[in-house]
């Protein structure tokens, strides 16, 4: 049984980032001590329409820079007039301290459309039955597909499995527990490593483990699996299916991380590395900002030569998608191959992925 998208209704007009791309702030909610949900809505009579699990990119003009943020939406298309995101404040973080910070009501920014793959839409479960596991800020996609869930009041046998540090640090916790009590289909566990400063915690302790697993959800070998969360997290529940003997082509994850090469990309890196030919042309990649120059094989992505000379610079599906990794060009001339995380009036104004661009010359970035 698949969740539907929801279509506009007579009267209105699906958000298109191509005609008017600005959201407006609506409200901002405290879920934890540390974690805020943003809503926003179009400026104009627009309304949304998405998968539960997609994702959106942000813009954010913060300290006269543009940065470029994937954020899963929290909400769900059942309630299409506005959409949310959900972020954790991390030590450092200049898009999340911003948000905490400085970000209110009536303010705007830009987006792209919804996109993704990760979403129970895409992949039914043929016996209509999943367990959704994540860990930390990775509630997000999986509070989407509950939501919609319940909004539409379906017999979808879903199990909710959420780690947390602390009692304290569970986002959505009332909510869930409200829906769980109200839709038996759907059944809600938390997992917490320790207590927090003004609640013991009473429920399973610790880390997600296969025995707390098996007592959880005794059935779980059954069931479609969805996995969001830390990458330690998704590695550890990677592992502890493989060792149950759960079949895999039966497990999706879902993960935007900013500071870490992707298995794919650390792979091309390798590959790219050990195949070079003599014959191939590098050239000259110069970050103005930083004053950092690398040098880019003409069969490497710009990305990947600045990450190889060890830049960390915001990326996050490395397929041309997203569109975390935009940035100006200055001078020089590339060969771009983009899966929609662009805009072609962007492209106009000199801006590219430096995820899916390769160096026909050399090439001065404006970052």
């Amino acid at each position: 049984m698949d969740a539907p998208v929801i279509a506009a209704p007579t009267g209105y007009r699906l958000f298109d980032p191509e005609e008017d791309d600005v959201l407006v702030c609506r409200a901002v909610r405290e879920e934890t001590h540390d974690v805020k949900t943003f809503v926003f809505a179009p400026r104009s009579n627009r309304r949304f329409a998405f998968e539960p699990g997609q994702f959106m990119t942000f813009e954010f003009e913060i300290g006269g820079e543009a940065i470029y943020r994937c954020y899963t939406l929290s909400g769900t298309p059942t309630r299409p007039d506005t959409c949310s995101i959900t972020v954790k404040r991390v030590p450092g973080g200049p898009v999340s301290n911003w948000l905490h910070d400085s970000f209110r009501p009536g303010m705007m920014l830009k987006a792209t459309a919804p996109m993704g793959e990760f979403s129970w839409s895409r992949h039914p479960s043929a016996a209509n039955k999943y367990l959704l596991l994540s860990g930390g800020s990775g509630v997000t996609p999986m509070m989407a597909m509950v939501r919609s869930a319940y909004d539409l009041a379906e017999i979808r046998d879903t199990v909710f499995v959420h780690a947390a540090r602390t009692p304290a640090d569970i986002v959505f916790r009332d909510e869930l527990d409200m829906m769980a009590r109200r839709n038996r289909s759907i059944r809600v566990a938390h997992v917490c490593e320790a207590d927090a400063p003004h609640e013991t915690w009473t429920g399973l302790r610790g880390r997600l483990s296969l025995p707390a697993l098996e007592a959880l959800v005794p059935d779980f070998r059954t069931r479609e699996v969805f996995v969001c969360g830390p990458s330690p997290f998704m590695a550890a529940v990677r592992a502890l299916l493989g060792a149950a003997g759960f079949d895999m082509a039966r497990h999706h994850e879902e993960s935007f991380n900013f500071e870490e090469l992707s298995g794919a990309e650390q792979a091309e890196v390798a590959e790219a590395t050990d195949d070079m030919a003599p014959a191939v042309r590098t050239f000259r990649i110069e970050f103005a900002k930083t004053r950092r120059v690398v040098d880019c094989p003409e069969d490497l992505s710009i990305l990947e030569a600045a990450k190889r000379a060890g830049m960390r610079l915001p990326s996050s599906c490395t397929k041309g998608l997203c569109g975390t990794c935009k940035s100006k060009k200055v001078s020089g001339e590339v060969a771009m191959t983009h899966q929609g995380g662009i805009r072609q009036r962007e492209i106009d104004a000199g801006q590219i992925l430096i995820c899916c661009s390769k160096p026909l010359s050399d090439v001065v970035i404006e970052r």
